[in-house]
């Protein structure tokens, strides 16, 4: 079920909310993406390697479960690693996001017409904000209609992935708990069988 749940939450992250703008154009901000589907493939992992687990436990195998922790082992090192990873990383996420808003806010400013015209006011209905900051830049840009007090749109594309990556910290520290728990239950379970075979 926290592998099924992990899968959700990537998918959400990776399809809807914001972060989904950012890659509907040509350009997107693959280093975070990449952290997003690999999320995905740990969630696929760990329900399959649940299922496995719920099996050794159906038929008190000893193999099964020694496996089973085994492989909890290696996904709770993987968490912990993607943890390191993408807290090292998110600089690198927020410049190439932002990157990418400057190169269609600079090709917006070159041909202010066409498709350009819609790549930009997708990026601000999405960040609710408009230009980069200086009032008089902002002037001709295609803004949402309900902004009263325009927001520098560099900022909020920071403020978007700083909270993105906060709600992964927080799914990986409680994924990592549930890991910790099913990993010495697997060994509680196996040792039980073991003693119950030793008894008869």
């Amino acid at each position: 079920l926290a592998g099924l749940a992990v899968i959700a939450f990537g998918l959400w992250l990776r399809f809807g909310g914001a972060m989904a703008d950012f890659a509907t154009d040509k350009k997107s901000p693959e280093y975070f993406f990449l952290g997003l589907y690999v999320l995905v493939g740990a969630g696929a992992i760990m329900s399959a390697v649940g299922f496995f687990g719920c099996c050794g436990a159906a038929r008190e195998s000893q193999c099964l479960l020694g496996a089973f922790f085994a492989c909890l082992l290696v996904i709770f090192a993987a968490e912990v690693t993607a943890g390191v990873f993408a807290f090292l990383g998110k600089k690198v996420a927020i410049q190439e996001a932002q990157k990418i808003y400057e190169d269609a806010y600079d090709d917006y400013m070159k041909n202010p017409v066409g498709k350009v015209n819609s790549t930009i006011y997708r990026y601000h209905v999405a960040l609710q904000c408009c230009g980069k900051g200086n009032v008089e830049q902002q002037v001709g840009l295609p803004c949402p209609e309900n902004i009263q007090l325009p927001k520098n749109c560099l900022v909020e594309i920071q403020n978007v992935i700083d909270t993105n990556l906060h709600l992964v910290g927080i799914v990986g520290i409680a994924i990592a708990g549930i890991t910790i728990f099913g990993m010495i239950f697997s060994m509680v379970l196996c040792c039980a069988i073991r003693n119950t075979r030793d008894m008869i």
